[in-house]
């Protein structure tokens, strides 16, 4: 997704304070926004309102944020940022796993949520702008245009960041990518998580693609990271 207008925002959290704290920096840099107080109210202003971005809090009443992001993620790439509390590791982690963009530990400062939320953008423009956006191998095709995975012509569900995963190292052939390189260019050199992220989507990856005599395959070079190998002629695993 490409935004060229001003991106609208939709803030998803139970707390006033936090509407209210980023609703005036919001105001200052000109983004139009929304919000939600609950999780069923979250996905009510998504699809009445059809943002840019999502500002969501893990933890609301009635559905959480990541029951509205596996939702969501079911039909849509829009960026989200999840805000999670301290202590709420396995949550942030299962939210990156589900298509959640990058996560911003409370307390935090408005200041910070903005400079993410254009980075994001920011690195989704550059995306576009600078790779080959439809990457196509025999049984497998990977669009970025679409967020698309098509295996032997079938769409395959995979979530936003499984595919940049995907891409990323399928556009670079037999160059092997550690863990720290693809946080960075998948999530940006901003992005602060776990490289044990990296491994759980790189397996999840490997489950959708798993097929027989495909003359490409996604390989863990130990000690080191990962790559996307094309080989002249079938080979056995």
């Amino acid at each position: 997704m490409t935004v060229s207008r001003t991106p609208h925002i939709l803030i998803c959290d139970d707390d006033p304070v936090v509407h209210e704290s980023l609703g005036l920096y919001f105001t200052v840099e000109r983004f139009p926004y929304s919000s939600a107080f609950n999780g069923e109210q979250a996905l009510q202003k998504y699809e009445s309102d059809q943002p840019d971005m999502i500002i969501m809090d893990l933890m609301m009443p009635r559905m959480s944020g990541i029951e509205v992001c596996r939702e969501i993620r079911k039909h849509s790439t829009v960026p989200i940022i999840m805000l999670t509390a301290k202590g709420e590791e396995i949550d942030r982690v299962l939210g990156l796993e589900l298509g959640a963009d990058d996560y911003i530990v409370k307390p935090f400062s408005p200041r910070e949520v903005i400079a993410r939320i254009k980075a994001i953008f920011r690195r989704m423009s550059d995306t576009h702008q600078e790779s080959n956006n439809v990457l196509r191998f025999e049984k497998l095709e990977i669009s970025l245009d679409n967020y698309q995975v098509k295996l032997n012509g079938v769409d395959v569900p995979f979530t936003p960041k499984e595919v940049e995963i995907l891409h990323l190292l399928a556009s670079h052939p037999s160059q092997v990518m550690d863990r720290e390189q693809i946080l960075s260019k998948v999530w940006g050199y901003d992005y602060f998580g776990d490289t044990r992220t990296v491994d759980t989507h790189i397996k999840r990856i490997r489950q959708k693609i798993s097929v027989e005599q495909a003359p490409w395959r996604l390989i863990t070079v130990y000690g080191v990271g990962y790559k996307f190998e094309v080989f002249d002629s079938i080979q056995n695993p």
